[in-house]
């Protein structure tokens, strides 16, 4: 359901008269539109800009389209006990929905929100993260062939998130030192982390096939790829830059609709949650494994083999060591640090 009047810019009917607030002047941006603006401002990513206008949407209609700078704490409070009374969202996308909410008021109608002391919180379960043994890891990535192989292969291998594996470019890879850069991470953080040996020549077979298909792109007035920031203003050409060019780039091209540029986005991480899948249940294993769980797996295997817990904390990129530490907890679980008292029996 689209919003209308003041709050939309696709063309609808007039609102609705709940809608307190006064219209706007003529050349204002609306306030979706308000909205985008200063979350890009802000360089949050797109998936954040669109989840964070989707439930500025559904917070909205909550309330029987009312404008949000008529309303206030109660609506709020309201909003969130909903998703966790009547819709049981999880305490994650609850926070999210807040989130998004506050960033309403605070960036884009410049008002500040009492403490919202009477939200009903929805409950974060406490779960041990899902980790495969080695031998289930060979198993897995057995089953997995040609581009996604080598992806899930760094995945767990480098400890990456299935998004920091797909939008890695060409300048992220450092053969000579054995690292990879992984820009923009969760958090819009930076770090550095290791590049298997093992994958050193499959990776460079790949990146020649890629560099003479972005040759061919050239050749046909194409060759773009979409730059972090403001760079492509700074450096008008770098979009077709070996350097810069996507590690796994998608077979399709397409056109940006804002500047005409024919680009090659990178390879969508849906095509390796697919080919994760399969493979997890072509090698029998029974854990509810995915893509995330490869990195899991990576963090469990180092700790194992005696790193140090703030070696793993900087390959993983986490904030704070705390997240890090769960995996000191499976370690200790499952008879590594425990002798069954079953053991001690005659």
């Amino acid at each position: 359901m689209a919003l209308t009047g003041t709050l939309y810019n696709g063309v609808g009917q007039k609102p609705p008269a709940v809608c307190e607030a006064p219209p706007p002047v003529r050349g204002t941006p609306r306030l979706l539109e308000r909205m985008r603006l200063a979350i890009r401002a802000r360089h949050y990513s797109r998936r954040t800009e669109t989840a964070y206008l989707r439930w500025v949407r559904r917070f909205i209609l909550f309330h029987d389209r009312r404008h949000p700078d008529a309303m206030g704490e109660a609506e709020v409070t309201a909003f969130l006990s909903s998703l966790a009374m009547d819709q049981h969202v999880s305490a994650s996308t609850q926070s999210q929905a807040l989130s998004a909410i506050l960033f309403l008021y605070r960036k884009v109608l410049n008002r500040e929100l009492p403490w919202l002391a009477d939200v009903v919180r929805a409950k974060a379960p406490q779960r041990m993260p899902v980790v495969l043994t080695r031998s289930e890891v060979r198993g897995v990535l057995g089953q997995i062939e040609g581009v996604p192989a080598l992806m899930a292969t760094l995945l767990y291998g480098a400890g990456l998130r299935l998004l920091e594996c797909a939008r890695l470019r060409v300048k992220d890879i450092d053969f000579d030192r054995n690292q990879i850069s992984v820009h923009g991470g969760k958090g819009d953080k930076d770090r550095v982390t290791v590049l298997p040996t093992s994958v050193k020549e499959t990776l460079r077979r790949h990146l020649e096939q890629a560099r003479r298909r972005h040759q061919q792109d050239l050749e046909r007035g194409a060759g773009w790829v979409a730059l972090p920031g403001a760079l492509a203003r700074k450096y008008p050409n770098a979009g077709r830059e070996w350097a810069w060019q996507w590690v796994f780039p998608a077979t399709r091209t397409y056109v940006d609709p804002e500047n005409g540029q024919r680009r090659r986005h990178h390879l969508h991480e849906s095509v390796l949650q697919r080919a994760v899948k399969i493979a997890v249940y072509k090698a029998g294993v029974t854990k509810p494994a995915s893509c995330h769980t490869l990195r899991h797996s990576f963090a469990t295997h180092l700790l194992e083999d005696g790193y140090d817990i703030r070696t793993v904390q900087e390959l993983l990129g986490h904030h704070d060591v705390s997240t890090t530490m769960i995996y000191t907890h499976v370690l200790n679980r499952g008879g590594r640090g425990v002798l069954s008292p079953a053991d001690r029996l005659p």
